[in-house]
C-alpha cells in the first residue's frame, strides 16, 4: 500500500508517480498495450490479486490514462483503454523496457522487443526539439515556470535562485 501521497507536490515528476508510480502500473498499462484489455484478462496474465488489480485500474482511470467501458451488464464488465496520455506513454515504457534489457541480461529475459518501420528497435529518449538522443551529460536543468521551494522540490528551488548542479 502507497505511504506517500505526491499529489500535492509541485513537481511534474512527482504527479506522474502520482499516476503511475507504484509497481504493478506500468505493467498493468503494458499489458494493455499488448492487448489484455479485460479484468479476467489482466488478472491472468500479471498474476495480480483481483482487490489489487481493480485498484490499480480505478487509479488509472481517474488518472486519466485509461477509459473503462461496459462490454457486458450481467454480470458487469469493462473493458479498459489507453487513452490519448496512456498512449504517449507508452514509448517511455518501451525505453524503460530497453534501459532494463542490459541491467537484467536481455538475451535471457526479453519478453518483448519493438518493431518500428519494419525493424527491430530500441526505444530511446530524444529531444522533441531536434531530434538528438538525450543523455544526462547533454541536458541542463532551468527553472520551469513552476519551480518554487516546497517539499519535493527544493533541488529545483535551488536552480530556480541560479544555482545549478555539479556534474560528475
Amino acid at each position: 500500500m502507497r505511504q506517500t501521497s505526491f499529489a500535492q507536490m509541485h513537481c511534474s515528476l512527482a504527479r506522474s508517480l502520482e499516476v503511475v508510480g507504484d509497481w504493478w502500473s506500468p505493467l498493468i498499462l503494458r499489458s494493455i498495450y499488448l492487448g489484455a484489455d479485460r479484468f479476467q484478462d489482466l488478472a491472468e496474465d500479471l498474476g495480480l490479486s483481483r482487490n489489487l488489480l481493480a485498484d490499480r485500474l480505478r487509479r488509472l482511470v481517474d488518472g486519466g490514462v485509461l477509459t473503462r467501458e461496459r462490454y457486458a451488464d450481467r454480470p458487469p464488465r469493462d473493458r479498459y483503454a489507453l487513452t490519448r496520455a496512456g498512449r504517449e506513454l507508452v514509448p517511455i515504457l518501451a525505453a524503460l523496457t530497453a534501459w532494463g534489457g542490459p541491467v537484467a541480461d536481455a538475451a535471457r529475459w526479453a519478453a518483448v522487443v519493438f518493431e518500428h518501420a519494419g525493424h527491430e528497435c530500441r526505444a530511446t529518449v530524444g529531444c522533441g526539439t531536434c531530434g538528438e538522443p538525450l543523455t544526462s551529460d547533454a541536458m541542463t536543468p532551468m527553472p520551469g515556470p513552476g519551480g518554487r521551494r516546497a517539499a519535493g522540490t527544493t533541488l529545483v528551488a535551488g536552480i530556480v535562485a541560479g544555482h545549478v548542479p555539479r556534474r560528475p
